[in-house]
């Protein structure tokens, strides 16, 4: 179980949509017990489209404070969506993420876009300084609560993100 805290942030423009009850399940299923914060970043409004919104830097402080972070967003247009990049920008390039495990989410209609999280939303995360140790997790947007993609990625990768969350950025044990 991961002590620090663990936080899901949801790029869907839709509130309480899919990406977050699937995004909420491996987070759920990779920490051992449900998440502390949800970030959906619809709730988040206009405030994403300039600086210093009192709750977009709310969220923004959240995240970095988080142990671990998922990350979903469904695919659009073969990559995250355009308001997840709007609060991904918020943070500092390089040292904005630094000292989260992040954990790469996207759902999608077809398996075409199997790799848009590996591809695109994988190596965002990293460029923002967040230690991204296991492979980006696509699942079908209509499927995932039946099928056992989330309990298999949570059974393979799950040790792995606990282990690198509870260490501290310099790499000691918490």
């Amino acid at each position: 179980m991961i002590e620090a805290p663990v936080t899901v942030v949801v790029g869907n423009p839709k509130p309480q949509s899919r990406t977050r009850q699937a995004a909420s399940l491996l987070a759920e299923q990779v920490a051992g017990r449900a998440p502390d914060h949800v970030v959906d970043v619809a709730d988040l409004g206009v405030g994403l489209l300039g600086w210093g919104d009192p709750a977009v830097t709310a969220a923004r402080e959240t995240v970095a404070a988080s142990g671990l972070v998922v990350v979903a967003s469904p695919t659009f247009k073969a990559t995250y969506t355009g308001l997840l990049k709007l609060f991904l920008d918020q943070f500092e390039g390089g040292t904005g993420l630094a000292g989260v495990v992040a954990v790469p989410l996207m759902l999608g209609a077809a398996p075409v876009h199997a790799m848009a999280g590996e591809l695109h939303l994988r190596p965002l995360l990293a460029e923002l300084g967040a230690t991204v140790p296991a492979p980006a997790l696509f699942c079908l947007d209509k499927t995932f609560a039946d099928d056992d993609r989330i309990a298999g990625y949570a059974t393979t990768w799950g040790p792995v993100l606990r282990h690198t969350a509870s260490l501290t950025p310099e790499g000691a044990t918490a």
